[in-house]
């Protein structure tokens, strides 16, 4: 908020409970008072209330995101230059069954059907980010073309390295924008010595799955194939790594796997693009800061970890109780997630905790505080690496959901943007010195300690897939029994 009436307004209801977690803290009587500095304690206590909401005053869900999506200007040290990836005029069955195929082919063996949502292929903006090391801190960039700005962020003495991000921002699916990670994009432009393609995907609950996925198929393929009237020139998938935050890191690796399925099909590993048949080549790397990889929430940790998080417990009744009707939800047809089908809760693509293969997939690198999300990201590190993909893992002790990006303060949260940043380049200019390890990173002191891979997971696979159907199958009955009490209270 750049507005500080706004901001006094927000924070003023929430300034006893404020004082009073700061009272507790200083007498170390707090659960993470030993872990955490009071900044830590007082800005986790915020996010709690923001994302716990006020079940006697519940806003629809256009409301709340509309919040998030209020574009404050690039400033800083940070280029950004817009452009519109354009849809293929003719092609677009292909590229969409292509994803279809998939989706049907990687169906659940307990799934009886899945939901037919097939979404169109649309354009699809971007900015692209880069690191600006000479403007001032509240400096403006120029009034000049986006074609021109983009000419300044690829010329920029800074960027010395070929490596393109790919980023797919958080936010649950149907949060935030491009407009609300630039300093994180601008960060990472920055430690890879590279630039980064941030994608403005659509959004839930207005576009349901697989709409995301044909999003970041099509830039991904304009990347690689642009037409004529692109900004940019073809980018090599090897000097290509995919990446985001929570939801982002969701979509980050349903597209790896969406990739991986098709180059499973070897005689039908091509897709029509633009008047050609083209391939769909891997990337030369991923990575997920606080990767949502279990859209069912059914982890142990979503519950164990909640001291450390600032995510709120998963219930089934959560959305009735702090949302309400309005024009985008609920979605009609009727469906019990925001962000797909419930029957889809465990699908691979959806949730790729799941996914039952990473065999010849790229180097990953996976970050994760000490987080309700911890366990499924643990499961996709541990799964990833017993078939042999070379997988940098990092746990940071006590640390919240995508702590790097909201305690920017912390020593801890500087050296995981570095890190990360660090993975994407050596991803595209040293491929070969990838390996597989694990990190533990303590909160005080940031002392980092090996730890062995085969031993991070504490759900072994085929139990974290049992749960997440179970979770499934609960969430069914209980909108199933919701429906039904719907329709009676209408015909009386």
């Amino acid at each position: 908020m750049d507005n500080p009436w706004g901001v006094f307004k927000f924070l003023a209801p929430q300034l006893p409970s404020l004082a009073n977690t700061a009272m507790w803290h200083s007498l170390g009587r707090t659960p993470t008072s030993s872990k955490w500095d009071l900044r830590t304690e007082l800005t986790v206590s915020v996010l709690r209330n923001m994302m716990t909401g006020n079940p006697s005053k519940p806003k629809p869900i256009s409301a709340i995101q509309a919040t998030t999506l209020k574009d404050p200007g690039v400033k800083g040290r940070t280029w950004v230059a817009t452009e519109k990836i354009s849809a293929p005029s003719s092609d677009q069955e292909s590229v969409r069954q292509a994803v279809f195929k998939a989706i049907d082919d990687m169906k659940p063996s307990d799934a009886d059907s899945l939901s037919d949502t097939k979404p169109d292929l649309v354009d699809v903006e971007v900015e692209w980010t880069g690191y600006r090391p000479d403007a001032g801190k509240d400096e403006r960039p120029p009034d000049i073309p986006e074609a021109e700005k983009y000419e300044r962020l690829m010329s920029e003495k800074t960027r010395t390295s070929e490596t393109t991000i790919l980023y797919f921002h958080g936010g649950a699916y149907y949060l935030c924008d491009p407009s609300t990670h630039r300093l994180a994009c601008s960060r990472l432009a920055k430690e890879s010595r590279g630039r980064v393609c941030s994608v403005r995907y659509r959004l839930a609950p207005q576009t349901a799955f697989p709409g995301q996925l044909l999003d970041a198929l099509l830039v991904y393929l304009s990347l690689l194939y642009p037409p004529a009237d692109s900004m940019h020139e073809a980018v090599p998938a090897s000097n290509i790594v995919f990446g985001g935050d929570s939801a982002g890191g969701n979509l980050t690796f349903a597209l790896l796997q969406l990739i991986l399925q098709i180059n499973r099909s070897p005689n039908n590993a091509t897709v029509r693009f633009h008047g050609q048949d083209v391939e769909v080549p891997l990337p030369a790397g991923a990575f997920a800061n606080s990767g949502w990889f279990d859209i069912s929430r059914s982890m142990p940790s979503i519950v164990e970890n909640l001291q450390y998080d600032y995510l709120p417990e998963p219930h089934d009744d959560d959305a009735s109780k702090l949302i309400t009707k309005d024009a985008i939800w609920p979605a009609q047809p009727p469906r019990g997630d925001l962000f797909c089908d419930l029957s889809l809760l465990n699908h691979p693509l959806v949730s790729p905790m799941v996914a039952e293969s990473w065999a010849n997939a790229p180097p990953m690198w996976l970050s994760t505080g000490q987080e309700c999300l911890r366990d499924e990201i643990a499961v996709v590190a541990t799964r990833a690496a017993s078939q042999g993909v070379k997988v940098d893992f990092e746990e940071y002790e006590a640390m919240p959901h995508v702590f790097s990006m909201l305690l920017t303060s912390l020593p801890t949260a500087s050296s995981c943007m570095k890190s990360c940043g660090d993975f994407c380049r050596r991803c595209v200019e040293e491929p070969d010195t990838a390996e597989t390890r694990g990190t533990y990173i303590y909160a005080k002191t940031g002392v980092e300690e090996p730890i062995a891979l085969d031993e991070i997971s504490k759900v072994a696979f085929e139990r974290a897939r049992t749960l997440a159907r179970e979770a499934r199958e609960r969430r069914m009955k209980g909108f199933a029994s919701t429906q039904r009490s719907a329709t009676s209270r209408s015909t009386l």
